[in-house]
């Protein structure tokens, strides 16, 4: 049986969290402590950046974003920023979002599966997301996809490494944080 996005909030109304994927539930689990400590200090960073330009919103996690419907998916980004052009703070639904972020952070956790990252990456951008990091804590790289530098195809990853910035591009003009802040025991 396919659930809907409405069906959906109604098992997380009751502590059942999960995705949908096509209308197929998706339980997620918690992915640690260390994945936690990282979601936190960059979301952190970015929602200062974002306030203080009042240029959009960042969420967390547990916040669905409904990318498609007949049958429904609803991802959650570990974080996710959507600029102010296209929804407006105030106007920040009490439901799932149907509007896709500009950008979109996911950090590999411990019960990822091989290729897991991978496709989530393609999915987010396939949706139409202009900028993607991918966060390897273990390897304290990140991979970058900027789709606006890569109008005419889809972006290729680049890997940041320790002694590297992120950087926002056009998504985020003037937003920088060092790595080895971000991965700092």
């Amino acid at each position: 049986m396919l659930l809907t996005a409405e069906e959906l909030l109604r098992l997380d109304a009751q502590g059942v969290r999960g995705e949908l994927v096509r209308g197929v539930f998706c339980e997620v689990m918690s992915a640690g402590y260390r994945h936690g400590m990282i979601v936190v200090r960059l979301a952190a960073r970015l929602l200062d950046y974002a306030d203080e330009r009042r240029c959009g919103t960042v969420v967390a996690s547990d916040t669905g974003i409904l990318l498609e419907r007949d049958p429904d998916t609803v991802r959650e980004a570990d974080i996710a920023f959507t600029s102010a052009d296209r929804l407006s703070p105030s106007a920040a639904p009490t439901g799932y979002s149907d509007v896709v972020p500009d950008l979109v952070v996911e950090v590999a956790s411990p019960s990822d599966r091989p290729g897991e990252l991978a496709e989530r990456a393609e999915m987010w951008l396939g949706f139409g997301v202009r900028l993607l990091w991918v966060v390897h804590p273990d390897s304290k790289t990140v991979e970058v996809r900027d789709a606006d530098a890569h109008p005419a195809g889809v972006p290729q990853a680049e890997t940041r490494s320790l002694d590297d910035e992120l950087d926002g591009g056009s998504v985020l003009p003037g937003f920088s944080y060092p790595l080895r802040r971000l991965f700092a025991d």
